[in-house]
């Protein structure tokens, strides 16, 4: 299948796609949203990968949940999710929230029809699964991958970083993964990454940090770039954030993969300390302070003029971002680009196989949303490839320099 997008309810081709990209990588702000489907090309899980491990390898605990109501009899049936007419998954952060408030009622009123350590055993081979599909590759969290390890996730970073002119701010990564990707792949090529965490030997959150940035005080003339730093919010927490007297820190790979493994192995159970999951039951731990403060800078960025978001490996399934995004249209300003592999096409059957949220929002036939689709061609790995190269600009404004020279006659032309 080849490509299929529309704006505006107007569909483009490829060269107007690839035009449109370039010109959102111009505007003022950047920034991309990445869900779970980005970090496939990492070795990642899609979040129904995710959820078909589960209720294959532990068939009992996802009969339990079912039996009491926290998911449905279907969503434990692996077939259900397989075909063309394959169920929606259930949200794993609201199946989360419940087993966590179930579990504070439980120890409130100590109902004797449920086993409670058979209860935390089931929610800790969730949990267990979520850490499995967030690790990527083993072999990394003791010796940081090189680049061409995370190929595309480095060009995305590249494209995004050598758009930027100067003046124009850093662009920004919001992401609903655990997995480190991004942070290995800006490392692997020696751009910065602020998180929110600062410090050397003892990192801790400090929202402030996202206010500050790089710059480059030698540089003038034709020798300045725009920035070689990125901002990163994990909407959703991290595998390498710890709970600590109170405190949010940020650990090194290395000093957080011993727990990792021992959980991975099943030698030891989910250290919640470890791994920030974001729930309504845990509100002053992650959304009253930290998930907040990541949340509120999501949607500052909507709302700022002059600003592009590309969504790509997202599904639309979280219901708060979606809230969000649907908000931020009222931006005159903004362009929302979403790759989105299910997405192929406008007819009536075409449509009905989407989410109710993407329907909605393809009925707006608003010209500052893009809808890009076409199966594979939509992937990640596929995506960054339709992202300009940085070269491209280089030539066209050498091009354009000497053009002006030549025109003027003015040699010192910048």
């Amino acid at each position: 299948m080849s490509i299929v997008c529309v704006r505006g309810g107007s569909a483009l081709d490829e060269q107007s796609v690839r035009a449109h990209l370039a010109s959102v990588l111009r505007l003022e702000n950047v920034a991309v949203l990445l869900g779970a489907g980005a970090s496939v090309a990492a070795g990642g899980m899609t979040v129904m990968q995710l959820w078909k491990n589960f209720i294959r390898d532990h068939s009992n605990s996802a009969s339990r949940f079912a039996n009491e109501g926290f998911i449905e009899q279907e969503d434990t049936v692996v077939s259900n999710f397989e075909g063309e007419n394959q169920r929606d998954l259930p949200n794993i952060e609201v199946l989360l929230d419940r087993l966590e408030i179930a579990k504070v009622d439980w120890l409130r009123r100590k109902p004797a029809s449920r086993n409670l350590k058979v209860f935390l055993s089931d929610i800790s081979l969730l949990l267990k699964c979520i850490v499995n599909a967030a690790v990527l590759n083993e072999s990394s969290w003791e010796k940081a991958p090189v680049f061409d390890q995370l190929v595309c996730h480095v060009k995305l970073l590249q494209r995004l970083v050598g758009a930027r002119q100067p003046g124009q701010a850093s662009p920004w990564v919001f992401t609903t993964n655990y997995d480190l990707a991004i942070e290995w792949a800006a490392e692997s090529v020696g751009i910065h990454t602020h998180t929110g965490f600062v410090g050397i030997h003892n990192r801790t959150f400090s929202p402030q940090s996202f206010d500050l940035g790089y710059r480059n005080v030698n540089a003038k003339g034709e020798a300045r770039f725009g920035c070689n730093d990125i901002y990163l919010a994990k909407l959703h927490g991290s595998l390498t954030w710890e709970i600590s007297s109170g405190e949010f820190r940020e650990l090194a790979a290395p000093e957080a993969w011993p727990k990792l493994s021992a959980i991975i192995s099943g030698a030891k159970p989910v250290d919640e300390s470890l791994m920030v999951f974001p729930r309504a039951a845990k509100y002053l731990q992650t959304v009253g302070f930290l998930s907040g403060e990541l949340f509120r800078r999501f949607s500052d960025f909507l709302a700022k003029p002059q600003s592009g978001i590309i969504l790509t490996g997202y599904s639309f399934g979280d219901d708060h971002i979606n809230r969000l995004l649907r908000s931020a249209l009222l931006n005159p300003t903004l362009q929302i680009v979403a790759f989105l592999p299910e997405f192929t096409g406008t007819k009536e059957a075409q449509l009905a196989k989407l989410k109710p949220e993407v329907k909605r929002l393809l009925a707006l036939n608003s010209p500052r949303l893009t809808f890009i689709g076409g199966g594979a061609n939509a992937y990640f790995n596929n995506m960054v490839g339709f992202l300009p190269d940085p070269m491209l600009y280089d030539l066209k404004e050498q091009e354009f320099r000497e053009r002006i020279k030549e025109i003027s006659g003015d040699k010192n032309v910048e």
